[in-house]
């Protein structure tokens, strides 16, 4: 096949593949790495299904080229977990019965644990407006919230156990 090589790190592993100069990196990463939790909504960046980070800044990964992650990290929902143990997020989106279909939800777990790298402690206004790119059919947005709100705590109050 002819293409393009591209090197970078796909939640902390180092990758490489040969795509298209045109293949967008989310079809990279559910078809030729086999991470199918990055999901296609709508394919015009509008909906956040398909939301991951690119050297720590969230993006929608069908408005960007395979080829451009070449010496990028990237982080998707499946590097979320560790060691088998999910991650406070997901736990409490499990808890806080925030998902039904799961077509947005790794899309929201990405874009929330973005939020809480950088605001550990976000008012609810602060969760709903990173999370506006986000679209979901299927749920109220309060538990979605909720769940981002318990897991901040959790989150917290493991950081100052770990002190």
């Amino acid at each position: 096949m002819n293409g393009v090589t591209v090197s970078a790190k796909v939640n902390g592993d180092a990758v490489q593949y040969v795509c298209p100069a045109d293949e967008s990196l989310l079809d990279v990463l559910r078809n030729r790495l086999n991470l199918t939790g990055v999901k296609e909504g709508c394919g015009t960046g509008d909906c956040g299904a398909c939301s991951i980070t690119l050297d720590g800044r969230l993006v929608c990964a069908c408005l960007v080229l395979g080829a451009e992650a070449e010496g990028r990290e990237i982080g998707t929902v499946e590097g979320l977990s560790e060691g088998g143990k999910l991650h406070p997020l997901q736990e409490e989106f499990i808890e806080k019965a925030a998902l039904q279909c799961g077509i947005c939800t790794p899309g929201f777990l990405v874009a929330a644990k973005s939020l809480l790298e950088r605001n550990p402690n976000p008012t609810e206004e602060e969760i709903r407006y990173a999370l506006a790119g986000n679209l979901c059919r299927c749920t109220g947005y309060d538990k979605i919230v909720r769940a981002v709100q318990s897991a901040a705590k959790i989150m917290r109050r493991g950081k100052k156990a770990a002190r």
